[in-house]
């Protein structure tokens, strides 16, 4: 599928099933001191480089922000891809099954810290928001857990994760 944005980029939304058979999904929270969407949550990802397929992309900046390698990764399918309107990227969305308990080797040069976030409680923590970034208003759908604000095209990509999956 295509969607508008200048630069293709990909993300992996790695999900696992804790013992008590509840689905978590896994974001990084960027640093700080980022240029570009310093402090945000997002799942792993970023440009693609050229000569490899999204899905390449996707696993290996997966790898690369939180040390999870290409092979531990049941990869499940594709969500609807995103645009991100300041930036004016193409973000094309997979999903892949994972192990839980997998220890995270944070890519310190992005990544602060990584979320594992059950989705029953993104569901309920569902909302909309009208923000507005470099003076361009919008509204968009946000999840708030723990003091996290997840918003903007990861919003749109958790909302279409949770629209595929039903409720436990």
């Amino acid at each position: 599928m295509d969607v508008h944005g200048r630069t293709d980029s990909a993300v992996l939304a790695p999900l696992y099933v804790d013992d008590h058979g509840e689905l978590h999904a896994v974001f990084t929270r960027r640093r700080d001191d980022l240029k570009r969407h310093p402090g945000e949550i997002s799942f792993p990802g970023g440009r693609r480089d050229e000569g490899e397929t999204l899905v390449e992309t996707a696993l290996r900046e997966a790898h690369e922000e939180i040390g999870l390698p290409p092979g531990a990764v049941d990869l499940l399918g594709a969500l609807e891809p995103t645009p991100t309107f300041v930036t004016n990227y193409a973000i094309y969305p997979f999903v892949g099954l994972i192990e839980p308990g997998f220890e995270w080797v944070l890519g310190e040069d992005e990544v602060a810290e990584v979320l594992e976030l059950p989705l029953e409680t993104l569901r309920a923590a569902y909302g909309e928001r009208r923000l507005v970034r470099k003076g361009i208003p919008f509204r968009t759908p946000t999840y708030e857990v723990d003091g996290h604000l997840i918003w903007g095209a990861t919003g749109r990509i958790v909302q279409d994760l949770l629209a595929r999956l039903e409720p436990e």
